[in-house]
């Protein structure tokens, strides 16, 4: 990670800290959990994304998809979500940072057709993985992924997957200075 990318998301919680104050963006006050509970939450998902193209639905203040755009500048991202001040948020935080490969969408998953569909469907914190994968199924390409970013991992939430979903991948996370589970679920 360059010094640049480091500073952008510094400040980035230095935003998400200004306007929560009065937008309530987030449940976590604290500059610095948020460093750790948000930012790093998002990072240590980098290495494992497949592609150059990718939806983060129900982004809320553009996590993971803004930490995620700013250390992979070379991938694009659209940061999908249904209220308007998360959106207002994001596009203020992509003229900021200087962000140049992230879109803000405001729209609800099911209303949203893309021109051309995803390598990757990512979403933290979103929706059970079956809400994940029916709701967003018409998103991402062929050979395409859904990216699941999940604290602890249910088996049960596999189970009830419809049976043209499979679960490529689960990927235990170490987030640094985080206490508690977190897991990266892949699926085709």
């Amino acid at each position: 990670m360059t010094d640049q990318q480091k500073e952008q998301l510094i400040k980035l919680v230095l935003l998400l800290n200004k306007w929560n104050k009065a937008y309530n963006l987030t449940s976590v006050r604290d500059p610095m959990e948020m460093l750790v509970k948000h930012i790093l939450d998002s990072v240590v998902v980098s290495p494992h994304l497949q592609g150059k193209h990718f939806i983060d639905v129900g982004t809320g203040p553009g996590l993971p998809g803004l930490p995620l755009a700013i250390v992979n500048p070379n991938k694009h991202f659209v940061l999908l979500d249904s209220l308007g001040k998360r959106i207002s948020f994001i596009r203020n935080a992509i003229r900021e940072l200087g962000l140049d490969n992230v879109e803000a969408v405001l729209s609800r998953v099911e209303e949203y057709h893309p021109e051309q569909p995803f390598d990757g469907v990512l979403s933290r914190a979103f929706a059970s993985l079956k809400d994940m994968t029916d709701w967003c199924q018409h998103l991402p390409k062929q050979d395409g992924y859904f990216y699941a970013l999940k604290g602890l991992y249910h088996q049960e939430e596999v189970e009830e997957l419809s049976e043209k979903f499979t679960i490529q991948q689960v990927i235990r996370l170490q987030v640094p200075e985080l206490i508690g589970e977190r897991h990266l679920v892949i699926a085709k």
